[in-house]
This record gives C-alpha cells, sequence and structure tokens, in this order.
C-alpha cells in the first residue's frame, strides 16, 4: 500500500524510505479540487515547502524521475500551462498536454471511461475546464490524485500562489487586511477560502448581480471560525480598500462571459482599482492581479505598472506552488493510495 507523505516531511531534500508510513487516514487530501479540501494548518505547511523548492531547486531536481502528468485544457494558457510544465520538468518528471478547447473533455467518451484509462497510464492528472463538475467527477472516478487548474467556481493554485507572495512580502498573514474589488468569480471564491484560511483579514466588494456563491461564502464562515479570520462581504469597493494592505482585482468577464463584455463594462466601472481607489489603502498597499489583465478596465496602467504592483511576482510564484503541490501529492515516489480509500476531495 502505497501513501502519501505530509507537506512539512518534504522540506528537507528527500530521503528514500525502505518501509512507507500507513496512516489510518491521509494527511492531506488527495485530490486539490478547492481551497476548502486544505486544512488551515495544511496551507501554510504549503507554502514552507513552496519556499524551499524555491530557494533550493537543485535539491529536488529529481524527487518526481519517473512520474507522468496529463494536462487536459478546455480553455486557453498561458500562466498554468507553461508553469505546471516547466515545474514538473524541473522535478524530474515529465508531460502530456491535451488540447481540449476544440471540444469538451468528455464529448467522446464518459468521464468513468476516461479516469480509468488514465490512471493505468498516468499518475497524476491536471484539469483546465468550464464547468467544475468535470473536476469532482475525474477525482472522484481516478485511482491518482486530480488538480483543478481552474473551473468556473475555483481557481486554487492561483490563490495560494497569491497567499505565498504576500506570505513573501508580508510575514505573518493573520495581521493582513487583504481587498479584492470585482466580479464574485471562481478567482473571488478560492481567495476568500485562501483567506480565510491563513486567518487574514478578508474584504470582498462585488455588484449586487455578480455576488459570490453563497456556498462558497458558507465554508469560507466556517473555516474563519477555526482560524479567527475576519470576512467582510462588501458591495461598496471603497469600504472594501480602505485601510488595506493588498488591493486584488480579476477581469470583469471571465473566460465563456466575454459577449457580456459591454453590459458587465457599465456595471463594474466603479470598481475599477486606480490610483484614487487606491489612495484609500495604506501607503504600502499592493496591487495585485492573477492575468491576464484588461488595462484601462478593472485596472489602469498607472496602477498596474506602479512600484507596488506585485502581478509579476504573483506569475512567477504559480511555478513554486504549483511544484510543491505536485511534490506534496506525489514525493517521495509516493502518492497513491488504493482503490475505495476515502480520502478524496470534500467536494467530490
Amino acid at each position: 500500500m502505497q501513501t502519501r507523505t505530509e507537506p512539512m516531511a518534504l522540506m528537507d531534500p528527500p530521503i528514500m524510505k525502505t518501509t512507507p508510513l500507513q496512516p489510518a487516514e491521509p494527511a492531506a487530501p488527495r485530490d486539490l479540487v478547492s481551497i476548502h479540501d486544505l486544512a488551515p494548518a495544511e496551507v501554510l505547511a504549503l507554502f514552507g515547502l513552496t519556499s524551499m523548492l524555491k530557494q533550493r531547486p537543485a535539491d529536488y531536481c529529481s524527487v518526481l524521475a519517473g512520474k507522468q502528468m496529463v494536462m487536459f485544457f478546455e480553455k486557453p494558457s498561458l500562466r498554468t500551462r507553461l508553469t505546471f510544465e516547466a515545474g514538473m520538468d524541473s522535478l524530474g518528471g515529465s508531460t502530456f498536454f491535451v488540447d481540449q478547447t476544440a471540444s469538451r473533455l468528455n464529448a467522446r467518451e464518459s468521464l468513468y471511461d476516461i479516469a480509468h484509462n488514465l490512471d493505468r497510464w498516468i499518475d497524476i492528472i491536471v484539469l483546465r475546464t468550464f464547468r467544475h463538475s468535470v473536476v469532482e467527477e475525474m477525482a472522484t472516478y481516478a485511482d491518482v490524485p486530480v488538480i483543478n487548474a481552474l473551473s468556473e467556481l475555483e481557481h486554487p493554485c492561483q490563490a495560494l500562489a497569491d497567499f505565498f507572495t504576500l506570505q513573501e512580502h508580508f510575514g505573518d498573514l493573520k495581521k493582513l487586511h487583504f481587498a479584492y474589488v470585482g466580479d464574485g468569480n471562481n478567482m473571488a471564491h478560492s481567495l476568500l477560502l485562501a483567506g480565510a484560511a491563513v486567518g487574514a483579514k478578508v474584504s470582498i466588494a462585488t455588484p449586487e448581480r455578480y455576488a459570490l456563491n453563497p456556498v462558497i461564502v458558507t465554508m469560507a464562515k466556517a473555516i474563519a471560525d477555526e482560524t479567527k479570520a475576519s470576512l467582510r462581504i462588501l458591495t461598496d469597493p471603497r469600504k472594501a480598500v480602505a485601510g488595506a494592505d493588498a488591493v486584488y482585482t480579476d477581469t470583469w468577464a471571465s473566460m465563456g462571459h466575454e459577449h457580456e463584455a459591454e453590459e458587465r463594462n457599465a456595471i463594474f466601472a466603479p470598481y475599477q482599482v486606480n490610483s484614487a481607489l487606491m489612495q484609500l489603502a495604506k501607503p504600502h498597499a499592493l496591487f495585485m492581479h492573477c492575468l491576464p489583465a484588461h488595462r484601462g478596465c478593472e485596472v489602469t496602467d498607472q496602477v498596474i505598472d506602479s512600484v507596488n504592483s506585485v502581478v509579476f511576482d504573483q506569475a512567477e510564484n504559480r511555478l513554486h506552488i504549483q511544484k510543491a503541490i505536485l511534490v506534496w501529492l506525489l514525493g517521495g515516489g509516493v502518492g497513491r493510495f488504493p482503490a475505495g480509500f476515502q480520502g478524496r476531495s470534500a467536494h467530490a
């Protein structure tokens, strides 16, 4: 029986063990479908591993030798695809990319059949899909780990990279006031859950019509009760940004909603992150965006190109956090549970 190592155990260069550990339950979720799959302590442990991988990449250059990753992307990608591919390569593994932008993943074959083909060949599956249910179903059926590289409900890898970036800049995330203004989309959902997990003060402002998913809000509040995080769900962007240490926004019309761009631009105009809005935040406040940015819409050139902008730090850290996720799920030559083992995503 193979089991998965704990994140903290991977913060030093891997040591071959003669007998794998046999915990009664997995030390971490076997899939990364949602931020909610990670306990607060596991988020911080993952950040510790990420820091080690970033500082000492040569120590981990062969930790995933012989491991194979397949990526199915229904949406275009720059950062997600390249950081996963570069990350897996730098860890000694190999990657297969399947372009699904012309047709949906399950158009020709059931997800059940696809999953049971893949788990005979591949060690880990990465999905970038329109429907979150596709990721959930793959995680249910496959006997290898599944990573959500973006769905319409969440973008967990990006949110983890973002709060790791904030930890690099501010240290103790419990002292952080994080503000997000704009669409209550997949990015906002994952950021809310991640902020709750690290114990931060999180303020999110969206138009009423584009509010956060209430199920996500309920989940975040339950996490916040555990971590003592402070969550504010607002409609006024000025109230959200006031006194913030970091101000985050995203595109107003995500992939799949481009046809609504003109209508959304009018509704979201008061949520533009410009110099006037940033002046309400603390003087040292960072500007954040997951990219690609629509300059002149959700953010002005003056803000995104300012010295306080960390958008390229965020992009760089996608590489490091995803390497940590891969090592965490597959590191030390382990990563699979036997069929029927109850350690799957809470969303499955």
